[in-house]
Parts: structure tokens; C-alpha cells; sequence
């Protein structure tokens, strides 16, 4: 991921400026009349500007990386919208180190960690797995394996887009509780005694259901964008991801998916990469 840059910024007071070795993320103060003054964990408010995770913002705050008004900051550290935040270049310079990575994971294969004798997914990421068409000038190293993953789940029997990441920048954009990242999957499934076109047999009514009307665990879905890829497949794009959703919502309107694949994240797809192969994310790219 490329880093992010952030220009100077007058403030009423004049210019501030920037201290040699760090980074500095200024915010236009919110004044005015009757405006009160609020305030978050530092933590919190560093993953809100887009600068790290709330855990890797404690680390840094840990090593006295972190000024917060150009005083060092404390753990825990309560901060107003307009404090004024330097980030030290060290840990630029640790963040730019962070590998994101595309993995095309197999059935048989837990997102997370190993369970009921079961693999994580991560196991696969090996330099003897890097798919050969990788153009990423990054150079495998164990350390890439410390604290990768993943940011997001993917059901044991199913296969598809996995992204395991060290940048809690990425994490937060893909799983953070606000985020509205889509996800697209080509499902298989069959409906009643048809299996050849199940597109034909299916009502109508049914597959307005799957895009608006369902619950899953006493909860409403959020609408999602459900139509026929093919008269046997299904194409799903959510902006959420509950335990085995889509298996769930079919099995609700008399479908049994037979096959389900994630091709897309964002603006990630999928593309040629093998199954049980990975790549890293590109600097170009983003979600």
C-alpha cells in the first residue's frame, strides 16, 4: 500500500512547522461559538485519521513515536479533533515494511486460526506457493509471517479472494465496523430435483427475497445485489459478512449451494491467481 501523505496545513495561528523526523497529521480545528470541546483515546483517533490501528497506535505510543501537540504522548491519552499528531519516521518507516497478500484459498483451508484439525490458510503463504506471475518487487522474508491476518473470513468449503494483512490500516478498511467494502462471489447451487436449469425452476419472488427480505440470528440483512450468472450459478455482492451468509440466505428461499467462490474485494478481483497460490498486494493497487 503506498504511504500516505499529508501536506501542511496553515492554521489562524500561522503556519506550523514540521519537526525534523516525523510525519505530522494536522486537523483543522473545530471553533466557533457554542462548539464543545470533545475528546476520544488517542488510539481511537489515530485509527479514525487513517494513520494505523488502534493496536499498532499503542505500540508506537509505547516506543515514543507518537507527539500529540508536540508534548510525547501518553498510553490511554484522551485528545480533542484539532489536537495536532507527529508521527515519528521510524515508524513510516515500519509501516512501509507491512505486506498485504492475495491468497486464492482452498477448500479444507480455516481463515483464521487452525480448529478442529483443520490448516489456517496461512501456512500456504511459502515461497515455493508465490504465483510466478507476481510482479511485486517485494522480497519474501519470514518476518512478512509475523502478525499476518486475515482481514476478513472465508467458510472451510469454499474457496476464492483471502486477504491476510500486517497493515491495520488495511484491516480497518476491509472488516473496520463501519466499513461498506462489497464482496462478490459466484455461488452453485441446485433447487429441488433440477439441476441442470435452476434459473428457469427458481421463482422470481424467491431471488427478490435474497437481495431484501431475509434476517439471519433475529437480525435484518442488509440489501445485497443477487442475480443469475449462468442458469446454475448465482453472482452475490454484500457489504457484510456473517458466519456462512450466503449458504444461510439460500438455504432459507430452498437452495443448496454446491460450489462458492469470492472473486472480488472492493476493487481487488481475483483474477488468474491458482487456487492455493498468492501474491502480494500491489502498490498501485488499492480497495
Amino acid at each position: 500500500m503506498q504511504d500516505k501523505k499529508f501536506p501542511h496545513q496553515p492554521t489562524a495561528a500561522g503556519p506550523l512547522p514540521k519537526p525534523v523526523g516525523a510525519a505530522v497529521r494536522i486537523v483543522k480545528p473545530a471553533t466557533g461559538p457554542g462548539v464543545p470541546v470533545a475528546t476520544v483515546r488517542l488510539n481511537k483517533r489515530m485509527a479514525e485519521l487513517g494513520l494505523c490501528s488502534r493496536r499498532e497506535a499503542d505500540a508506537w505510543i509505547e516506543r515514543g513515536w507518537v507527539r500529540v501537540n508536540g508534548q510525547p504522548s501518553v498510553m490511554g491519552q484522551p485528545v480533542a479533533a484539532n489536537a495536532r499528531i507527529e508521527i515519528d519516521r521510524q515508524a513510516e518507516q515500519q509501516q512501509r515494511l507491512q505486506v498485504t497478500i492475495l491468497i486464492n484459498k482452498p477448500v479444507g483451508y480455516v481463515s483464521g486460526q487452525a480448529e478442529d484439525g483443520h490448516e489456517p490458510a496461512v501456512v500456504l503463504v511459502q515461497p515455493q506457493n508465490r504465483w510466478g506471475e507476481c510482479n511485486s518487487r517485494m522480497r519474501w522474508g519470514h518476518e512478512q509471517l509475523r502478525g499476518l491476518a486475515p482481514a476478513g473470513r472465508l467458510d472451510i468449503d469454499s474457496i476464492g479472494l483471502l486477504v491476510l494483512t500486517q497493515d491495520g490500516r488495511v484491516a480497518r478498511q476491509l472488516i473496520g465496523e463501519n466499513s461498506e467494502m462489497e464482496k462478490e462471489y459466484l455461488v452453485r447451487v441446485s433447487y429441488g430435483q433440477e439441476s441442470l436449469n435452476v434459473q428457469a425452476a427458481f421463482p422470481p419472488e424467491k431471488l427478490a427475497l435474497l437481495c431484501h427480505g431475509l434476517s439471519l440470528d433475529g437480525q435484518a440483512l442488509r440489501p445485497a445485489q443477487v442475480g443469475w450468472q449462468n442458469p446454475e450459478q448465482l453472482r452475490f455482492v454484500l457489504k457484510e459478512g456473517k458466519k456462512r451468509q450466503i449458504r444461510r440466505m439460500c438455504e432459507q428461499v430452498g437452495l443448496f449451494v454446491t460450489g462458492l467462490k469470492r472473486v472480488r474485494i472492493g476493487r481487488v478481483n481475483l483474477g488468474h491467481l491458482p487456487v492455493g497460490q498468492w501474491r502480494y498486494l500491489a502498490p498501485h493497487e488499492g480497495f
